[in-house]
Formats: C-alpha cells, structure tokens, sequence
C-alpha cells in the first residue's frame, strides 16, 4: 500500500466537515512543513463530509505537491480515518492531529525534539481546556482516570489523538486487524519508551463539535470494552452480589413469616423491590456480554475496515 519513496515526516488529519477551518490549518501546517528539515507529506482523509471539504482538498493538491488525500466512499469515523492515514503513510515520523486547530500544529517541531531523543511515541497531554464547560471537563477527567484504572495497559491520562508515532510503532498498528480501534490505547500496547509534551487545548476554530456527547460515550465504552476484562468481572460479581442478597431475603421473609407475620416488609412490596433488582442486574450482565459478544461478531465478519472513493498523491 505504502509507495517505495521514504519521507522524513507525514502529518494525518482527518477531516468531516471542516471547510471553515481548512483554509487556516492549511496556513498554519504549511509554515510548519516549511520549516522542517526533511521531506514531508500532509495526508488529508475526507471522512464522508458533506460539504466542500473534498473539493477544497482537491485544490490544496493542485497548489502543493506535499499535500495527498483520501477520501472515504462514506462517513466510517474518526479512528478509522486515523488508522487509513497510518495505513498510507510514508513518513520516518508520523504525526496525527485535529483539523479543528484544537491540536496546535506549532508543536509539532517539540514532538519530533523528544522523538529525536529516542522517544518511539510522543503525545501531547493536556494541562487545561480552554471554553470547555465543567461538565465536559468533569467526565473527560474521570473517563481518563477510570479507563487508566481498568485498562490492562497504562493509558496515559489527559492524551489524545495529537501525537507522534515512529515508523516501526506505525508498522505495528498496521498489522492489526481489529475494526473497533482506540488509536490513544493501541499505541500505548505496543510498548517503546514513550513521553509526554504538555500543552493547553485550545477552543475549537471554527464548525460545530464533532465528538457529540453520544459519540464521546461511545468511544469511552469501545476504549473500556477493546482493553479491559474487568466489566465482564463486573457482572459475576453482580451476580455473587445479588445471590448474597438472595439469600439474605430469603431468611429474613423466613423469620418474618413465623416471628412477625403482619410485619407489612412480608408483602408485595417487597417481592416487587426484589423482582425490579434481580432484573436489573440481569440486564446490565446481558448488556456487558452484548458489548464483547457484538465486537466478536464484529471481527468475524472480515469485512474491510473502510472503502475509499479516491487516493490522491501518492504516486511521486
């Protein structure tokens, strides 16, 4: 997939309908890109955008070389969009981040200072969020921590998807084939010395939000599900929970049937507590089941993990 040609840098943003910030991160990358010492690619993934994002990539091709472009044959998410940059990416250093601008390109020359050093991954750790309401703050600060606590590897905290990967730890993505992809969780599997730059994320450029809240929950549950088993431990120990319950119930209504038989906690109200609790805990143990039994269905189907419209400049 990859062409024979090696560059020194390839940079991957994925977009979905970021006609309002294209222009400016174009800008911005551009006096980036002429900067480094080395040749360098700027790939460009059309995630099933609705508006003129295509259609100014196409232009941003026509006036500089650097630039190439995927464009999917419809929306398949943002890590799927990460993972096809990866896939045809040339560069010794790969670097990923936002079209958003949230993810300020002016770092990019301190992430490859680290990864000179002998850093094989460099991500950028957040220190404050700019404009960001204290509810989204909340939940992004006790996802992180949570999915650190459960997770069978270290997932380092308050990281993104704005980092640099070596060409060997980008070799190694690519060789895997699961389809629900947690890019930030995958490249802190593969193992290599890693570090962290700090940074303050600012407010989003221009466009609305992509990652809705339901989208942001769902990749919190694909991220716990793809590198956790403790959910699935979760639900026996629901089950040894209720049973202890159980048997508690059982000869509390036992002794309330011969010692206090118009005590009113012997009647329907305290079958119908027990019925809703018993229930509820069966739902979340088929839930969680669901969750990992839907990933295997998933994987099984060895469908491809996207298709593509057009692949524009890589040829050279």
């Amino acid at each position: 997939m990859n062409a024979n040609e090696s560059l020194n840098y390839s940079l991957i943003v994925p977009i979905y309908n970021e006609e309002k910030t294209i222009p400016e991160l174009y800008r911005r990358l551009s006096a980036v890109m002429d900067s480094l010492d080395g040749t360098v690619e700027l790939i460009l993934i059309n995630d099933g955008s609705s508006d003129r994002s295509l259609e100014m990539m196409r232009e941003l091709h026509q006036q500089d070389a650097r630039v190439c472009y995927l464009s999917f044959a419809r929306n398949f998410g943002h890590q799927t969009a990460v993972t096809a940059g990866l896939n045809y990416s040339r560069g010794t250093a790969i670097i990923v981040l936002d079209a958003d601008l949230q993810d300020p390109p002016e770092l990019i020359p301190q992430l490859l200072e680290q990864w000179r050093q002998g850093y094989y991954v460099v991500y950028a750790r957040r220190t404050k969020r700019r404009k960001e309401g204290w509810f989204k703050r909340f939940t992004a600060y006790t996802f992180y921590r949570l999915l650190r606590y459960l997770a069978d590897v270290d997932i380092p905290a308050d990281t993104g998807d704005f980092c640099l990967m070596d060409r060997k730890v980008v070799e190694l993505l690519n060789r895997m084939p699961e389809r629900d992809r947690y890019i930030r969780g995958l490249r802190a599997w593969v193992g290599f010395p890693q570090t962290a730059i700090q940074y303050e994320r600012e407010p989003r450029f221009a466009g609305e939000v992509k990652y809705t809240f339901r989208k942001s929950f769902a990749l919190a549950i694909n991220s716990l599900v793809s590198f956790s088993k403790v959910p699935l431990r979760l639900a026996t120990y629901l089950g040894l929970f209720s049973a202890f319950l159980a048997l508690i119930m059982a000869f509390l209504v036992l002794y309330w049937r011969f010692y206090q038989p118009n005590s009113p906690l012997t009647g329907m109200a305290a079958i119908i507590v027990s019925i809703f609790f018993l229930g509820s805990v069966q739902l979340i143990c088929i839930g969680i089941l669901g969750e990992y039994i839907g990933r295997i269905y998933e994987e099984v189907k060895g469908r491809p993990l996207y298709t593509l419209a057009e692949v524009v400049g890589f040829e050279r």
